[in-house]
């Protein structure tokens, strides 16, 4: 694949199927917008461009954070706090003169908190995927993506079921910083980070390839738009732990035992079409996205992986835990990381300090599953 875009298409692929690809997302995008509103419509097609760039130009979270941790490479992880820091640049002055229309992604920092990020941390890297790769697994054809996926919309609606509980057992308040102060304290916070990673690298290792710089832009420009269109920042896990949610209501459960589920406005939302609620839509056009990126390159052509029936059943339980510790932990990489630190939420470089902590051990214990094939 080039380093700068979009590999060529495989064996027999034309200009006549990909301008099939092309209508067969606009059409979506208008259809949804006929159905639930132009708002709506724009969020798919916000989230298609999530999943073309993600899987096009090959950024994610989970594989530069195993790079960083196996090999001192810090490449992908500099791009991400290059895009967290552009997104920060225009999400702090939007809240400031838009605090009624739009919403950081703020929470409080808690003991359920610090040992979900660390739990997700571990899951991940034992399916090779935070929240956005997953996603972006499914949709490519992976395999391991594809099992972990609905086990992950499990996790979050069972994890958001007794949140309650977790919370109570003890969270600070919140703290989001603001201003050209707060602005300029996380700047110097991606600094730090960015400073630390390369002094960490080898000298050989240090180049980020232009591919990233170039997603990291695409990656901030999408999520400055989510922002502004939906009135909040990117996020993931509600949106799937509310197709869980819907499921087990249409076959009949009884949700109201839930605090979360049972509060007002996502009782609310539970009774609405998939097709209004912001995060749902970008998580299906991330899918989409990723399945056009694929099919465009000549097929999704996964191979099943061989591996034994341990590491089937650590995907699939990596999963569960990934939807789980994600909604104790007010998000994944992209709602609690991403949005929350460029949003100026403190819980976003603890959620990144435990996360990454728990990346390690995912990292150590991927061989012992069987999962390195």
């Amino acid at each position: 694949m080039a380093d700068t875009g979009i590999a060529a298409p495989r064996g027999g692929f034309t200009f006549g199927t990909r301008g099939l690809l092309i209508l067969g997302a606009l059409a979506a995008v208008l259809s949804v917008a006929a159905l639930a509103g132009a708002r709506y419509g724009a969020l798919l097609l916000i989230g298609l461009g999530f999943g073309v760039a993600l899987e096009g130009l090959r950024f994610g979270f989970a594989g530069p954070w195993r790079a960083m941790i196996l090999r001192r490479e810090p490449a992908g992880l500099l791009a991400q706090l290059v895009a967290i820091a552009l997104v920060a640049l225009a999400a702090f002055p939007l809240l400031a003169s838009n605090g009624e229309e739009l919403f950081g992604a703020h929470a409080p920092i808690g003991v359920a908190m610090i040992g979900g990020a660390f739990v997700f941390g571990a899951a991940m890297q034992l399916v090779m995927g935070c929240g956005s790769g997953t996603l972006v697994n499914a949709g490519s054809g992976n395999v391991v993506g594809a099992v972990a996926l609905p086990f992950f919309a499990l996790g979050s609606f069972a994890g958001a079921y007794n949140l309650d509980w977790w919370i109570s057992l003890g969270t600070a308040p919140v703290v989001a910083l603001s201003g050209t102060g707060g602005l300029l304290t996380t700047l110097a916070g991606l600094g730090a980070v960015a400073a630390l990673l390369l002094w960490l690298a080898p000298a050989q290792a240090r180049r980020v390839p232009r591919r990233l710089w170039i997603a990291a832009v695409a990656i901030a420009g999408l999520a400055i738009l989510n922002l502004v269109v939906s009135g909040q920042p990117w996020g993931i896990v509600y949106g799937l732990g509310l197709w869980a949610a819907k499921g087990a209501q249409a076959m009949g459960g009884d949700l109201s035992g839930s605090a979360f589920w049972s509060a007002p406005a996502n009782a609310e939302r539970l009774q609405q079409s998939i097709l209004t609620d912001v995060t749902s839509l970008t998580n299906i056009g991330l899918i989409g996205g990723a399945f056009l990126v694929s099919v465009w390159r000549g097929g999704l052509g996964a191979k099943l992986p061989r591996l034994s029936p341990l590491a089937w059943g650590a995907a699939v339980v990596a999963g569960f835990l990934l939807g789980y510790s994600s909604r104790l932990a007010f998000g994944c990489n992209v709602g609690a990381f991403f949005s929350g630190i460029s949003t100026g939420s403190l819980h976003g470089w603890a959620w990144f300090a435990a996360a990454f902590f728990g990346s390690y051990w995912g990292v150590k214990l991927r061989p012992k599953l069987g999962l390195e094939v």
